[in-house]
């Protein structure tokens, strides 16, 4: 039998680059996607098959599905793990870079998802999994544009799992929690804008400080990419995947009155 076949997007780093690695280890043959090609070198050393990818822009997602089209037909399954985040309150946070939060991690992810879906279905199996997040579940001070762009990815992987079931095609979420990953280096200078504020900046110094304290019990990807796995082996996969370092948060957040949640979030981080 011929090795299944996964694309993996934002392999260059973090998350996705373990789950490439973790997934050749496993016998899947590999297609690792992402804008910094020598950033996966390690991986094509490995055996992956490492091709160009800005999840942003039409032209470059249109010619990674043709090229793997051409290649493998139908993928037996997709991890949509690219994303970036941006941070500071939303009356000060540029619509701008809103948007370009959400071109990433919403429309992107989907129009990629648009290219590669119809011969998945035609051929009658496949599995997408999405990458959210806990903060696609529930937010803190400062994360409100990045938490919206993860619950929207939640609203539409659950349709996407209603729409594709009939076609034998499963749509699972992992919402990983708290992961060492370059994140926090990846949105410093959001941050940094965020803390000169003068109406804010006492509030996102205090979101800051909880933030580097909980990041001190993160969790390695490793963890994340063992789920990715999961998600992505079970015969009868769930719609959602929890992992890593309180990402049982989400569980109190549903349970726990509104008022109550909110009071132990400005505790922590205002």
């Amino acid at each position: 039998m011929p090795a299944p076949t996964v694309l993996v997007t934002g392999a260059s780093s973090g998350i996705g680059a373990e789950t490439a690695r973790l997934l050749l280890e496993r016998g899947w043959r590999v297609f690792a996607a992402a804008r910094r090609l020598e950033a996966m070198e390690p991986l094509a050393a490995l055996g992956a098959e490492v091709m160009a990818l800005d999840l942003s822009d039409e032209h470059s997602r249109r010619e990674l599905a043709e090229q793997l089209t051409a290649k493998v037909g139908a993928l037996d399954a997709l991890v949509n793990n690219a994303g970036f985040g941006e941070v500071g309150p939303l009356e000060t946070l540029s619509l701008d870079r809103a948007r370009a939060i959400f071109e990433v991690n919403v429309f992107g992810l989907m129009g990629l998802t648009q290219q590669l879906l119809p011969a998945m279905r035609e051929r009658g199996r496949g599995r997408i999994v999405n990458i959210s997040s806990i903060a696609g579940r529930w937010v803190s001070p400062g994360s409100g544009w990045y938490g919206a762009s993860k619950f929207a990815l939640e609203a539409l992987s659950d349709a996407l799992r209603l729409e594709l079931k009939a076609f034998g095609v499963n749509v699972v979420v992992v919402e990983p929690g708290v992961i060492a990953t370059d994140f926090a280096n990846v949105a410093a200078p959001s941050i940094e804008g965020a803390l000169s504020c003068s109406t804010y900046g006492n509030m996102m110094r205090a979101v800051r400080k909880s933030w580097d304290a909980v990041y001190r019990g993160a969790s390695q990807p490793l963890e994340v990419a063992l789920t990715i796995e999961r998600a992505l082996t079970d015969p009868t996969p769930s719609a959602r995947y929890l992992c890593g370092h309180q990402s049982a948060s989400v569980i109190a957040s549903r349970i726990l009155p509104t008022r109550l949640w909110d009071s132990l979030i400005r505790i922590q981080m205002t």
